[in-house]
C-alpha cells in the first residue's frame, strides 16, 4: 500500500502530509501530536501500520511550517493546532476518497488538547478519540462537552501526565476509558509498550467508527 502526498490549505499556508488508504477502508484516523509534525516518526509509523491492517485509513500532516517551528518555541499553541486540525477535517470531508468516512482522532502531547477542541467543534463528525501520553488538561474547559467516545492511554511512569489524564478522565462525561500501561514512560519506548498502545487504539477505533453522524 502506497501513501498519497497531499497539501491541505489553512489560511495563508498549506500543510504537507500523506494519506494512506487501505483497501476497503472503514474510516479514517487523523493524527495530531504536540510538535505539529507527524510524519516519519517511528512510533507513528508503527501505530499507523497496525491501523492500516485493520482497514483504517490515516492522515498525517505537518501542521506547522518550518518557519513556524522557529517562531513557536518550544511548541505551537493548542489554539493553532486546533485550527489546523479543523482545516484537515474540512479537507477529509471534501476529498472524494474520504468524504463518506467516519473520522477519528489520535492525539498526543499538546495535540491531545487540540483534538478535544476539534471534537467539540465537530460533534456530529468525530466518531472516536484516542489520546496517547496526551495533555487533555490543557483543554479542560472542553472536556465536559466532548461527545465522542474517548480513550486515554498513559504510562504508569509518566507521573505528571498520568495525573493530568486522571483529572481529565474524571471531567469527561462521554463514554470513556483510561488505560495505564505498567512500566511505560512518556515515550512508550519500553519493549512491548507501543504494541499495547497500537492494539488498544485499533480496538477503540473499530468499536466506535459506526457512531459517526456524517
Amino acid at each position: 500500500m502506497q501513501s498519497t502526498a497531499i497539501r491541505v490549505p489553512c489560511g495563508d499556508i498549506h500543510m504537507e502530509g500523506a494519506l494512506w488508504l487501505p483497501e476497503n477502508h472503514l474510516g479514517v484516523v487523523l493524527f495530531a501530536n504536540g510538535s505539529g509534525s507527524n510524519r516519519l516518526k517511528p512510533p507513528y509509523d508503527y501505530v499507523g501500520s497496525v491501523l492500516h491492517n485493520a482497514r483504517l485509513a490515516t492522515l498525517w500532516l505537518d501542521m506547522v511550517t518550518l518557519d513556524e517551528r522557529r517562531t513557536y518555541q518550544p511548541r505551537p499553541s493548542v489554539a493553532l493546532l486546533a485550527e489546523r486540525l479543523q482545516a484537515a477535517c474540512d479537507w477529509l470531508q471534501l476529498n472524494e476518497s474520504t468524504r463518506e468516512l467516519p473520522i477519528a482522532l489520535f492525539g498526543s502531547g499538546y495535540g491531545a488538547a487540540a483534538a478535544l477542541q476539534l471534537a467539540v467543534l465537530r460533534q456530529r463528525t468525530i466518531c472516536a478519540i484516542v489520546l496517547r501520553g496526551g495533555r487533555p488538561d490543557l483543554g479542560s474547559q472542553m472536556l465536559a462537552k466532548v461527545l465522542a467516545p474517548t480513550l486515554l492511554i498513559v504510562g504508569s511512569l509518566d507521573d505528571g501526565v498520568l495525573n493530568a489524564n486522571r483529572s481529565a478522565y474524571a471531567a469527561l462525561e462521554c463514554k470513556k476509558r483510561l488505560e495505564i500501561i505498567p512500566g511505560a514512560t512518556h515515550a512508550f519506548d519500553e519493549p512491548g509498550s507501543l504494541e499495547v498502545v497500537a492494539r488498544l487504539a485499533r480496538g477503540w477505533f473499530l468499536q466506535h467508527t459506526h457512531f459517526a453522524l456524517v
